[in-house]
């Protein structure tokens, strides 16, 4: 991921393309394509961080919705002193929360209507569907604040000094979250088996993020 002020333009960028600050400063400037072009070029990360974050995918989606309406109406206050993923990701990430505070009766993540039981091999899609819902299933067990930092460091792959800025709290805080989340995840997700490291949380160490994944 880049560290820089003016934003990653992202993998499907050349080099005639607008910089994701380029783009939020037209969009502010009242261009009105602008900020439909910069959350394309981030939409797949800013869902799934809002997935994993929130645990539900009715409220990831109204969470997601909430996020961008918020970072349309205030595109004005960005300030350069991030990258324009991070600034997205931290309403994101702040929308989530406060959507989780608020259905704090919700139960946990059901299986889908569909789901069939039984043993299914690890590469089929319905196995890592299967798997992904149990991970899930394990992440919204948690509280909130180690929800989040695990949802950012182990399965998102930001660094703790990235996760701390997202989060607005100290470097510490984030890694005694992460290993506190780490610790109630291990027992919940040890009969999980995840050979090709798809989609999933490592109990054992963050996985290793791919390359050219949006907003990197």
């Amino acid at each position: 991921m880049t560290s820089d002020t003016d934003g990653a333009a992202g993998p499907a960028d050349g080099p005639d393309q607008p910089s994701d600050v380029e783009l939020l400063r037209a969009h502010t400037a009242g261009d009105p394509v602008a900020f439909a072009t910069l959350v394309n070029r981030h939409r797949d990360r800013l869902w799934s961080v809002a997935l994993r974050t929130i645990g539900h995918p009715e409220d990831a989606a109204d969470a997601l919705q909430d996020a961008l309406l918020s970072a349309h109406r205030n595109a004005g206050s960005f300030r350069g002193d991030a990258a324009v993923t991070t600034w997205l990701h931290r309403i994101v990430v702040n929308a989530c929360l406060d959507r989780i505070r608020r259905n704090r009766t919700r139960p946990t993540v059901a299986l889908p209507d569909d789901d069939l039981a039984g043993p299914a091999d690890p590469r089929d899609p319905l196995a890592q569907r299967e798997l992904a819902w149990e991970i899930e299933r394990a992440l919204s067990s948690l509280p909130d604040d180690q929800r989040a930092a695990v949802v950012l460091v182990d399965v998102e792959g930001y660094s703790v000094d990235e996760a701390a800025a997202l989060l607005r709290c100290p470097p510490g805080t984030v890694k005694s979250r992460c290993s506190r989340g780490r610790a109630k995840l291990v027992p919940l997700l040890r009969g999980v088996r995840n050979p090709e490291g798809v989609d999933g949380v490592q109990p054992d160490g963050p996985p290793h993020r791919s390359e050219g994944a949006p907003g990197e």
